[in-house]
């Protein structure tokens, strides 16, 4: 009886001991498609029609429209339980009207972030500008549904898949700083503050930065192959980058990747006409997703029922996975 008690005893122990250990095992890699698909079209229409509305007045640079903006954003990330870098309950990144040309207001870019596990300095920027162009001398409202409005909820459905992944136990091992600029249309002036004024993460501890411009239409390239992109500056100042996004993409989604205006030659130049340009100038790699131009840009007619919401989904969802990639992987990518 005394060696079968001092066997049940052992087994007890030794049961003990192993549910312990693995209680403090690592969790197994997450699948990052489990938290891609917290992006949905019907949630991206939602919040683009409220954001591209008729009472945010096109959303000008320092104007009440934008105002109103920045609150929405604001709002969504409180909602969320996401917080700001800056200071407690504080999402706002004040910009004098000093700053801007002309009779600009004071304005404002919007910072919400998700604290790395284990690299917590260095930061993913996923950004996109939150301003248009407002409201026509006819008395016209630009809501700039697309531009920039696609890029704007794409952001906010982005920080609310990260978030559920760290509600999870399955917090992304980089920081991610989830940045609205303001004043992108008249001169790049809050990403141009963010990266030359007031780096709320020092540049140089900035992995790179994705930024969104206008991913919820197709030009009329595209008409009979809607399942693509434009992708500009992802192989300008990081091979690994670059190959990062093609394997992301031909993992998941197998989109055709246009690089038609990544060519140093192009007489568009977007590469320098948004705000991923205010990070690349300063050595930060990045890739500017756009879908293009067409007959509505920067007119009244940027209206939310032309959006493609299917297409915004899955354009969200792939930025999503890149960025779930660079913030996850072992080794920071290398800038060439």
């Amino acid at each position: 009886m005394k060696k079968i008690a001092l066997l049940l005893c052992a087994s007890v122990f030794t049961l003990g001991c192993c549910t312990s250990q693995n209680k403090n095992m690592p969790k197994p890699d997450a699948n990052p498609e489990d938290y891609a698909s917290i992006i949905t079209a019907e949630n991206l229409k939602e919040s683009l029609y409220t954001y591209a509305s008729d009472e945010f007045e096109g959303r000008k640079t320092g104007e009440p429209g934008q105002k109103k903006a920045v609150e929405f954003i604001k709002n969504h990330y409180i909602s969320l339980g996401i917080e700001s870098p800056i200071a407690e309950g504080d999402y706002f990144q004040e910009i004098p009207a000093s700053y801007f040309k002309g009779d600009i207001k004071d304005s404002e870019n919007v910072l919400a972030y998700i604290k790395g596990s284990e690299k917590p300095d260095e930061v993913i920027v996923i950004s996109a500008h939150l301003d248009h162009i407002g409201i026509s001398k006819n008395g016209d409202i630009n809501n700039g549904a697309d531009d920039d409005g696609s890029g704007t909820v794409a952001i906010l459905e982005i920080a609310k898949a990260f978030k559920a992944a760290a509600d999870k136990g399955n917090r992304p091992k980089r920081t991610i700083l989830f940045l609205h600029v303001t004043g992108e249309e008249i001169g790049l002036f809050g990403s141009r503050y963010y990266t030359e004024v007031d780096p709320v993460f020092p540049l140089k501890n900035t992995v790179a930065d994705l930024n969104i411009d206008m991913i919820g239409r197709v030009d009329p390239k595209h008409e009979n192959q809607r399942n693509y992109l434009y992708l500009i500056g992802s192989d300008k100042l990081s091979k690994q980058l670059h190959e990062v996004s093609e394997a992301v993409n031909k993992k998941y989604f197998n989109m055709e990747f246009d690089y038609t205006y990544n060519d140093d030659n192009d007489p568009n130049r977007f590469y320098y006409r948004s705000d991923h340009y205010s990070f690349a100038k300063n050595n930060v790699p990045v890739i500017f997703y756009f879908n293009g131009s067409h007959a509505d840009y920067h007119k009244p007619s940027d209206t939310p029922d032309k959006i493609q919401y299917d297409l915004l989904e899955t354009r969200a969802r792939l930025i999503f996975h890149t960025a779930w990639e660079l913030a996850n992987r072992d080794e920071r990518i290398k800038v060439d």
